[in-house]
């Protein structure tokens, strides 16, 4: 039993062995690879039965153009006969994610597109998901999950008293797998950025900020903060450092050449960033908000990020909030920030910071800005009687 249960390990459920290795030129595209047994083509039709929810979902972004500049990323960053391969949708989720089916099915999330900052960053996540595709890691995952729970089941049968232990090694070696998988991916992202010319610095740099957003969401909540290079028994991914170091270590002299592409990144995401910016300021995550905008600040606020920041201040409502958030209101405004909206958060957060007459000519502009405002009503009672035109 013992040697079964050994010889199944070594050959089914072990990783492959790490190596920092220069990286390879890219090999030659194979076609996607179509399922052949009766169980890969299991996975195959749950993946196309999520495409075609997906499909009809009503938080999937349609925009013609924000789609096309996407696609183009990636199709520059992995190749036109790998791209030929994905189809792609961007839905409308404000956290950092994007995953790829073996069907072909490419998600991004929007909170991805919002916290990336040029082509080449965006290019390292979507080759990243490319090359999951590509090294068949969910097909890989799946065959190696049903071999854990087969070599379990007949455990539990030929040594019930060692089964727990031995549960236990082989639960540890399947998430250490995913884990191996991860780093596999990040180095192909990483071989897609060099031969499309992309910047590999911009790599590491994703996972670095990931890394300190996470701590200032943790700290936002009064949570302790870790900073850890090895990764949890249970973790499916490499922590946040090891990723980056990693990285950084394998682009070697490289990583500071190539591309960013930063101005035709920010005219794809300039119609499209107000609605990513609300998104986010709705999680109700102080911490990682506020750092998120600084991070897109740069120490040059926009009149978005102003408004943005003046929403994050004004929904968090502490008293000393409340001023702050009409301060970053009207540095907004006087910026150039024009939707009628900056002057019903004014106005708001004035009333709730007792300042009445402040707070009712915001209101009373705002409704003069916005005379068809769907909530003419309920700002009009905040305004009192006599004072709206």
């Amino acid at each position: 039993m013992r040697r079964l249960i050994a010889a199944a390990l070594a050959t089914a459920l072990l990783p492959a062995p790490a190596t920092a290795e220069t990286l390879a030129p890219l090999p030659p595209y194979a076609a996607a690879y179509q399922p052949v047994t009766v169980d890969e083509r299991g996975l195959w039709q749950q993946a196309d039965e999520h495409e075609r929810a997906l499909r009809d979902s009503p938080a999937v972004i349609r925009d013609a153009a924000l789609n096309a500049y996407v696609r183009g990323v990636l199709c520059h960053a992995v190749g036109e006969d790998r791209c030929r391969a994905v189809r792609l949708y961007i839905v409308r989720v404000p956290a950092f994610n994007a995953s790829m089916s073996p069907n072909g099915t490419m998600i991004v999330w929007t909170g991805l597109l919002l916290r990336v900052r040029n082509e080449a960053e965006l290019a390292a996540i979507l080759g990243h998901e490319f090359g999951h595709f590509e090294l068949r890691h969910s097909l890989s995952s799946f065959k190696r999950a049903r071999t854990t729970t087969d070599i379990m089941s007949w455990a539990s049968v030929l040594a019930p008293y060692n089964s727990g232990s031995l549960a236990t090694s082989l639960i540890g070696l399947h998430f250490s797998y995913g884990r191996t998988q991860e780093s596999d991916a990040d180095l192909m992202g990483l071989r897609y950025m060099r031969a499309a010319r992309y910047r590999p610095a911009a790599f590491p740099r994703v996972w670095e900020r990931m890394m300190a957003e996470t701590d200032a969401s943790a700290l936002g909540r009064r949570r302790k903060v870790t900073h850890r290079y090895s990764a949890g028994f249970f973790d499916s991914h490499p922590t946040e450092l090891a990723r980056a170091a990693n990285l950084r270590a394998a682009a070697g002299a490289e990583i500071d050449t190539g591309e960013e592409g930063v101005d035709p990144f920010l005219a794809a995401m300039r119609a499209w960033r107000p609605q990513f910016l609300a998104d986010q300021i709705k999680l109700n995550d102080f911490g990682g908000s506020e750092y998120l905008l600084g991070q897109l600040a740069d120490r040059d606020w926009s009149p978005d990020l102003l408004f943005a920041r003046a929403e994050l201040y004004r929904e968090r409502g502490n008293p000393r909030d409340l001023v702050s958030a009409a301060e970053f209101y009207r540095e907004a405004i006087d910026r150039g920030f024009d939707d009628p909206i900056a002057w019903r958060g004014l106005g708001v957060s004035l009333l709730r910071a007792q300042q009445a007459e402040a707070g009712r000519a915001a209101l009373t502009t705002y409704l003069e800005r916005a005379p068809q405002a769907t909530d003419r009503a309920a700002m009009s009672m905040l305004i009192g009687p006599g004072d709206v035109k």
